[in-house]
């Protein structure tokens, strides 16, 4: 058996920033492929900008310890791509990789003269996956956006919040790691394209379209009843679940979440609550009677929750055929069993001298996994990759160096 993972032997250029282009290189390295991200000092990349960083070493772009598990498995380049001898150097350690990525707003490639046409003069076979907030072509192209503000124009901030009020929109940019994922299987369709095929091409992905997916049962809502998804709290979307909701458990912010898509399954929580008086009220026998009554259920049942432990009374209702689970913390996680034993999360020695935790395999395969590092130093790579891949002669190096072309 192949101890090779499936994307051994592929180069990528990544010139992603932010949090979409960490996910997307983490991801194609996981699977196997040799990632370089194109970093430089005159624009440090956002993400090594954001806390925590590791004691002893606030404000050093290279121990932001969020970076680091962001940019784990990436490796780091720098060049300055403000001048064309940068630009000239890129496009050539472009030359020599099977896959670009780039998430800059359209027409910064174009400017920093790193474009498809550019790139396939040098190789034919360039694939280039570009993901730009709205996409290259329309009315919206040229916006520039940041995770939370793509739910925002795709209609998921207008569904989410308290029933009855405003929108509260997320506060978590999980657009970004989203379309970095979506990124990375881009990536792998293009790379079988390639295989098919041969040539290479240019690939143009929304990330506003990749968010709005989520979107779908509201679409098909209004399509088919006319109706304008609202907030609705944690009601279910189209009423298909009675109770659906997170509900209070004992100890300081413990909750669990719970849903009843069936008579089946509510008779199984009634048992589980060995039938109270309120749950075998004739007003709560039916999907119908249960939803028309949802809020004094929701209280009703909260009363019974809140003396109850989370993970006790997710495997108590999960045994009656309840679908339940506790509502995890950060902490949670770091020390939920299945996490340890799928080793989730791994602690790492950073090369300071400090431990973090960055993210494990979370693409895994029977044969091989690829090795776990922290984030990338920037420019740890310059050497390996312009005097060993490029052939680069020391002189010109030492040259580029110092003119700051290389920084």
């Amino acid at each position: 058996m192949s101890t090779k993972l499936p994307l051994s032997g592929i180069r990528v250029a990544n010139f992603g920033w932010g949090w979409l282009g960490p996910v997307a290189g983490q991801t194609l390295s996981r699977l196997g492929a040799e990632v370089y991200k194109i970093e430089s000092y005159v624009r440090v990349d956002i993400n090594r900008t954001i806390p925590p960083f590791a004691t002893g070493h606030e404000k050093d772009v290279n121990c932001s310890i969020q970076n680091h598990a962001a940019w784990s498995g990436n490796g780091s380049v720098t060049i300055n791509l403000k001048k064309p001898e940068g630009q000239q150097l890129a496009r050539e350690l472009a030359g020599q990789c099977d896959l670009v990525l780039e998430n800059f707003g359209p027409g910064v490639m174009n400017k920093l003269n790193l474009d498809y046409e550019q790139l396939k003069a040098i190789n034919p076979n360039c694939l280039l996956i570009s993901a730009p907030a709205a996409g290259l072509i329309g009315a919206l192209k040229n916006i520039r956006t940041y995770g939370m503000s793509l739910s925002s124009i795709t209609g998921l901030d207008s569904i989410t919040g308290y029933k009855g009020g405003p929108p509260i929109p997320m506060e978590n940019a999980y657009a970004d790691p989203l379309g970095g994922i979506i990124c990375a299987f881009a990536a792998v369709l293009a790379l079988n394209y390639h295989k098919r095929n041969g040539g290479g091409q240019h690939i143009d992905l929304s990330q506003q379209e990749g968010v709005m997916q989520l979107m779908g049962p509201s679409f098909m809502d209004y399509e088919f009843n006319g109706r304008i998804a609202e907030p609705r709290s944690n009601l279910h979307p189209q009423d298909a679940a009675a109770p659906h909701g997170v509900f209070p458990c004992t100890g300081d912010d413990r909750w669990i979440s719970i849903a009843v898509a069936n008579d089946k399954e509510w008779a199984g929580l009634v048992s589980a609550m060995e039938s109270p008086a309120w749950a075998v009220d004739g007003k709560f026998s039916s999907m119908d009677g249960r939803l028309e009554n949802i809020d004094e259920l929701h209280k009703n049942l909260s009363a019974w929750t809140g003396s109850k432990n989370d993970y006790a009374l997710t495997e108590l209702l999960q045994k009656a055929g309840v679908a339940a689970a506790p509502v995890l913390n950060i902490a949670d996680l770091l020390s939920d069993p299945h996490y340890k034993a799928r080793e989730t999360f791994v602690e790492v020695e950073h090369p300071l001298g400090f431990k973090e935790t960055v993210y494990g395999n979370y693409v895994k395969t029977h044969h091989a996994d690829s090795p776990l590092a922290t984030g990338p130093v920037m420019g740890q790579d310059n050497e390996s990759v312009f005097k060993g891949l490029m052939k680069m002669p020391e002189s010109q190096y030492e040259q580029l160096v110092a003119d700051k072309v290389i920084f």
